[in-house]
């Protein structure tokens, strides 16, 4: 399975040893050990793959499931031979503007790791590496694994937030800009921006409980020594989640504001519309009165009648407009 299990690894006292040929043989000498355990990263593997792996490490069937089928919630699950952790790590398109969301299954238990990665916001890579930059952590176990890949994931929250940050208050400037732009593009890139939120906030808010779990130091295969760093991490996810929340609302005004001006805008389009069908419709009326087939109408006979009608035509339209001019009308 060369292609499915993306690394895999014995760590002895912190240090990596090379990979193991047979998992069985080596979870029992890395349990012998005492200080090592192993570490198997799998991508997007399917249930024939993942099938030896599971028998190997002894996973718990739905747990297995959950791993293979994916479009989980972000959830901590206990069974008797492992925990089980759902994270789904968010990923920053620049290019579009736009946020994906993946997701990052974490088994750990006796001298063992398993990861799990679909999708390609997981920064396991980078996490490894840095761990094995830092052997004074890794002796802590898949405790400190599990640490580690969480505060990767939530870290990363707070910088994707901070990028939709930016592209909120772009937002907010084209909303409040002094010409008017196009009213349904921007609608819709308000309700974009709110779909992206909602993703965003599917992956933090579930988050929550399974961290203050680990935080308490009751979960098994944790060690009571982490307790303070899975409250850091719980910490820096509670500022992710105010970081969405504040986004959420200030893009609920935005879109009621946008919606408002709209509004006034169509205002001051019936204002102008009404005030110039005004104007029209007084020499509209004049000429009909003349024009109506009457031998005995005033002035008709007169040699000044028709530039006298003309001349009130143009009276009339002309104070109608300074009228409508000084009410904001036009």
């Amino acid at each position: 399975m060369p292609g499915v299990i993306v690394d895999c690894a014995m760590y002895r006292d912190g240090r990596r040893s090379p990979a193991p040929e047979d998992f069985s043989d080596a979870l029992d000498e890395a349990r012998a050990v005492g200080d090592a355990f192993l570490w198997v990263g799998m991508h997007e593997p399917t249930e024939e793959e993942f099938e030896h792996v599971s028998r190997e490490f002894g996973l718990h069937k739905l747990a297995v499931e959950d791993a293979l089928t994916a479009h989980q919630r972000p959830k901590l699950e206990v069974y008797d031979d492992s925990l089980f952790v759902v994270l789904k790590p968010v990923v920053y398109d620049d290019d579009a503007d736009t946020v994906a969301t993946g997701e990052l299954m974490v088994f750990i238990g006796d001298s063992f790791v398993v990861t799990v990665r679909h999708g390609e916001g997981a920064p396991l890579a980078a996490v490894r590496t840095r761990l094995e930059q830092e052997p004074e952590v890794l002796r802590h176990g898949p405790t400190a694994v599990l640490y580690a890949v969480s505060d990767a994931v939530v870290d990363h929250y707070i910088e994707v937030a901070a990028e939709l940050q930016a592209d909120l208050e772009e937002l907010e400037a084209e909303v409040f800009a002094p010409v008017p732009p196009d009213t349904r593009n921007t609608a819709a890139r308000i309700y974009g921006f709110k779909r992206q939120v909602l993703e965003f906030r599917r992956a933090t808010s579930p988050l929550l409980a399974p961290m203050d779990r680990l935080a308490s130091g009751t979960v098994p295969f944790v060690h009571d020594h982490a307790k303070p760093f899975f409250r850091d991490v719980s910490d820096h996810l509670t500022k992710a989640n105010e970081y969405i929340e504040g986004l959420d609302r200030l893009l609920s005004d935005a879109l009621a504001a946008h919606l408002a001006q709209m509004g006034v805008r169509q205002n001051d389009d019936m204002r102008k519309i009404s005030a110039w069908a005004a104007m029209a419709a007084v020499p509209t009326m004049v000429a009909g009165i003349y024009g109506m087939n009457f031998d005995h109408m005033p002035e008709l006979r007169h040699a000044w009648g028709y530039p006298a009608v003309l001349v009130v035509m143009a009276a009339a339209c002309l104070g109608l407009h300074r009228l409508f001019k000084s009410r904001g009308w036009l």
